[in-house]
């Protein structure tokens, strides 16, 4: 197989670590439904990495590792700083501890899933996949947004 073909899941991962990057930006800059279109484009790039992958006989440790950063990205830390920005940020501290926890209990979900992918049986989740919350969270940006929600989530 040439070297060329072997890149190519890698470039798809990359472009879910873009769009994961974007979302941040995105949400920074105060364009929040954006940033959730951006976490399902991410969801895409993240379903097809590892099909591409398998397709072209192409998978490996280090697509692995890769996948499970972008997850990290795209799927914890780009959703739990929109979910800051958007909806928690009058709590104060308390706003970004609960973003914080949305960031770690992913984490620590997709850890714990990379340790027991060959223990449990692959048609089983335990707990939600991270990308699926992530996928959550966009929709329901998205769902504000359709319902004639304009700007931030507003405390009263």
């Amino acid at each position: 197989m040439r070297k060329g073909v072997y890149i190519l899941p890698n470039l798809i991962t990359a472009a879910g670590i873009f769009a994961g990057f974007y979302v941040i930006i995105a949400a920074t800059d105060g364009h929040y439904e954006r940033a959730a279109w951006f976490i399902l484009v991410a969801a895409i790039f993240d379903g097809l990495d590892g099909k591409v992958a398998r397709l072209t006989g192409t998978s490996s440790k280090f697509g692995v590792e890769l996948d499970s950063l972008a997850d990290v990205i795209s799927f914890g830390v780009a959703p739990g700083v929109l979910l800051y920005l958007w909806a928690l940020r009058p709590f104060g501290k308390l706003g970004w501890l609960a973003a914080f926890l949305y960031v770690i209990c992913g984490a620590l979900r997709l850890a714990r899933f990379n340790v027991q992918v060959s223990t449990v049986e692959s048609r089983r989740f335990v707990g939600i996949p991270i990308p699926a919350a992530a996928c959550i969270v966009a929709t329901c940006v998205l769902l504000f947004y359709e319902l004639g929600g304009t700007g931030t989530i507003k405390m009263f």
